[in-house]
């Protein structure tokens, strides 16, 4: 039978949808002609101006108008990153600020190759520099708080670029741990009573630097662990500072190979109780409620709600004031004042000052997902093979095929599972894996600011559903509910997939949801637990799962098929089943294009008609025997010449399984019909 491993969450790369390093040079190549005089030209001039306030108008035009992915390019072959590095050692502080910001936007609007290429050209030099000069600045002369600009602000940029560097680039951390800069964002981390946001952007950093960083854990000292422990440990109760306190637990579990072995059950229980108090947490009514202040609040004093912007609140010098205006006005026309740049963005960071119930209830909903995200990881494996399996294996392994703790079940540590259960996560995990409260989403769908928090509901679900997942793997079912909760946790998981028609075009949903089914049908069948869902639900659940693009979910599909028939056949009078189930899989095992897909098909195959009178009596009905040797040459055709170079070589391996066994299995099925 097929075998779902772990999954383990990687933060993902932080702008997916921006254009790459080489569309952007393709774009560069295929112009006809450069413009001498175009936007991006006359701002990147006037970076050189002996006027600061030129200088930082500029950066500030260059950091809305990066915002739109289809102007990075003329930015880029104008070497705007090695013109604006130098401005983060500006003698101005505000021009500092401000191309930090540009250089932000630029890396989080473009890609994960845009932010290599930005490492290439060194941009990682001044911004250390930059960063060391904050830190140290700090208690020094603290800046007077009618001031535009101040160290914290351009400390806050700062390690916002550098977050979006190292979560796209593996040399920006090897570089970041060389430096050692740690005690750096643990300095920012201890002012979160001072500065909150730039308290959380140093969380944020570290949470994304220590995942899987084996060099930076010699550099973790009492004075690191000291320090998150004491986040963890603050009472704050407004939604940042639980966000704050989340992160810290997500870095020091990923820091937990250097806590000393005498804190390890003290810290782990705090951390656990952490991730525990931000689940408890009911976005439901906390949304919905935020909103309805926000309200109340612009009825009271409308003015308040509007951001301010550098240009909004700054006076020039005389002699750079009428120049600046013009680059405004251009500006403002080219980016449509700014505020459009992102709206396909999930730059939950820059929601405007004015903004604060947003902000709130965008931190809330980060902190509950950042908390199943660490779940997830505390009940996987560290095998780093685990990353390449394709979530498929043979029931016929092979000594040469066995991929360690991928063949038997995971197991927690006695000190994990007792803080997990202490704490209700299981049920927590279960509850969050409903669908968002429809008044939490109603709310939001009528507000225009508020709408792409629906986004985010549903993205916590998705990451509930596959901490759930990865549970039912390592933990014991009985917090859920013994049998009968099972059975009840079946029928939801099962629901959830045929919700609405839109849930069918969410792949991310979809492949949670039919993880998370998978593996609670694959438990429920080794305890002999009746499954309370009828053949006809099955069916359809994976009828609507094979429909779709993304080849894990019409995996889990045909597992499930394959779970579900398996046991079927031990039933009397269960035939006409095993004949729907074996039809949908001898269907997929012969048209699907992907050969991974067509595999874990015969795979299920194999189960559902390993044995029994009801088995053999749907085979025959079905013309099984004669299938298989009709589909035989051409499986093995299709993995002699597609197989190479176009999958995994344990993808490649688990497929040469099965060639094997369908070979067994044909001849099982024909001494079957000698008998």
């Amino acid at each position: 039978m097929g075998k779902a491993k772990n999954n383990k969450f990687k933060r993902p790369r932080f702008s997916a949808g921006g254009l790459s390093a080489n569309a952007l040079k393709e774009v560069v190549e295929n112009e006809d002609e450069v413009e001498v005089d175009s936007p991006a030209a006359e701002l990147l001039e006037k970076l050189q101006s002996p006027c600061a306030d030129v200088r930082e108008c500029a950066c500030a035009s260059i950091s809305r108008m990066v915002q739109q992915s289809q102007t990075i390019p003329s930015f880029l072959q104008r070497d705007a990153v090695r013109r604006l590095g130098p401005l983060l050692l500006d003698s101005c502080v505000a021009v500092r600020e401000t191309a930090a910001g540009a250089l932000r936007n630029l890396s989080a609007s473009g890609s994960p190759e845009v932010c290599e290429d930005m490492v290439r050209q060194d941009i990682l030099t001044p911004l250390i520099t930059l960063l060391r000069e904050c830190c140290s600045g700090f208690d020094v002369n603290p800046s007077p708080k009618n001031l535009k600009s101040t160290v914290e602000d351009v400390a806050n940029e700062a390690i916002n670029l550098l977050w979006n560097l190292c979560e796209n680039s593996s040399q920006a951390v090897s570089l970041f741990n060389k430096a050692g800069l740690l005690d750096m964002l643990v300095l920012c981390l201890e002012r979160h009573e001072q500065k909150l946001e730039l308290a959380l952007s140093a969380a944020q950093c570290l949470h994304t630097v220590t995942e899987e960083n084996a060099e930076l854990l010699g550099s973790v000292n009492v004075a690191v662990l000291s320090a998150l422990e004491a986040v963890l440990l603050s009472t704050n109760p407004d939604m940042q500072h639980t966000l704050l306190r989340t992160l810290a637990a997500g870095s020091l579990w990923n820091l937990k190979n250097s806590i000393p072995v005498g804190r390890q059950a003290q810290t782990l229980s705090a951390l656990v109780a952490t991730l525990s108090a931000s689940l408890d947490l009911d976005g439901g009514a906390l949304i919905p409620d935020l909103l309805q202040a926000e309200a109340a609040r612009h009825a009271n004093d409308a003015g308040d709600q509007r951001a301010e912007s550098p240009e909004e609140h700054h006076h020039p010098a005389n002699g750079a004031e009428e120049e600046m205006e013009e680059m405004e006005e251009e500006g403002e026309e080219r980016v449509n004042g700014g505020h459009t740049a992102r709206k396909d963005k999930d730059f939950s960071d820059l929601i405007p000052h004015g903004k604060e119930e947003l902000r709130e209830a965008t931190a809330l909903l980060l902190s509950q997902q950042t908390s199943l995200e660490v779940i997830v990881n505390m009940c996987c494996s560290d095998d780093p093979s685990d990353d390449e399996w394709e979530e498929m294996s043979s029931g016929d392994e092979s000594e040469a095929c066995e991929v360690g703790s991928l063949q038997s079940p995971l197991c927690l540590s006695a000190e994990v599972h007792s803080a997990l259960i202490h704490h209700c996560i299981p049920q927590k995990v279960l509850k969050k894996a409903e669908f968002p409260s429809p008044a939490a989403v109603d709310a939001c769908g009528r507000s225009s600011s508020w709408k792409s928090l629906i986004k985010k509901m549903h993205r916590v679900q998705c990451r509930a559903l596959t901490c759930l997942h990865n549970i039912l793997a390592t933990m014991d079912t009985e917090p859920l509910g013994g049998v009968a909760g099972l059975q009840m946790v079946a029928q939801h998981l099962a629901s959830l997939v045929f919700s609405s028609a839109e849930v069918l075009k969410e792949e991310e949903f979809l492949e949670a949801v039919t993880s998370a089914l998978r593996s609670l049908l694959q438990i429920m069948a080794s305890k002999n637990i009746p499954q309370c869902m009828s053949p006809q639900q099955l069916m359809g659940v994976c009828e609507a799962a094979t429909r779709c693009d993304m080849m894990s979910v019409r995996v889990n599909a045909l597992a499930i098929l394959g779970i579900t028939g398996s046991t079927l056949a031990k039933e009397t009078g269960s035939a006409d089943t095993l004949q729907m189930i074996g039809t949908a899989l001898l269907s997929v095992a012969s048209k699907d294009s992907n050969l991974v897909v067509c595999g874990e098909a015969l795979d299920a195959l194999f189960d559902v008609f390993a044995d029994g009178a009801e088995a053999e009596k749907a085979a025959r009905n079905i013309h099984l025997l004669a299938a298989l040797k009709a589909l035989q040459p051409v499986f093995k055709s299709k993995l002699r010449k597609e197989g190479k170079g176009n999958y995994s070589p344990e993808q490649l391996c688990v497929l040469d399984n099965i060639k094997v066994n369908l070979r067994r299995f044909i001849g099982y099925l024909e001494t079957l019909k000698k008998n």
